[in-house]
């Protein structure tokens, strides 16, 4: 390794440590933070409450809906899925609002625009 390139992994390294101390990159965890903790204790304790519903109401899982064959746990299975697309498709619209610009300006300054 020539000591050029040391020196420009050392300048790199400052640089991407001093965006870490930034003040908009706390920001950006921030807002990270504020969609993904709560969205994750949501979907957790839905997916928990399908558990142990499954687990110990048997009675009223089992209770047909429509037909024969369309029960309350089968809906609530078809739920999970529907509930993850959802989280999805709220967090695409989050990150584009909040969490892609801020990380878009911080990208630029370290690129010096270029992408």
């Amino acid at each position: 390794m020539s000591t050029d390139q040391s020196a420009a992994s050392t300048d790199d390294a400052q640089r991407y440590l001093a965006v870490q101390r930034s003040d908009e990159f706390g920001a950006l965890r921030r807002a990270l933070r504020g969609f993904v903790f709560p969205m994750t204790v949501a979907f957790f304790l839905w997916y928990s409450l399908y558990v142990i519903l499954s687990a110990y109401a048997r009675g009223f899982m089992s209770a047909k809906l429509f037909g024969t064959n369309i029960n309350v746990a089968l809906v609530f299975g078809l739920l999970q899925f529907v509930s993850t697309f959802g989280i999805a498709w709220l967090y695409s619209r989050y990150a584009g609002r909040r969490i892609d610009p801020i990380a878009d300006r911080i990208r630029d300054e370290l690129t010096g625009g270029e992408k």
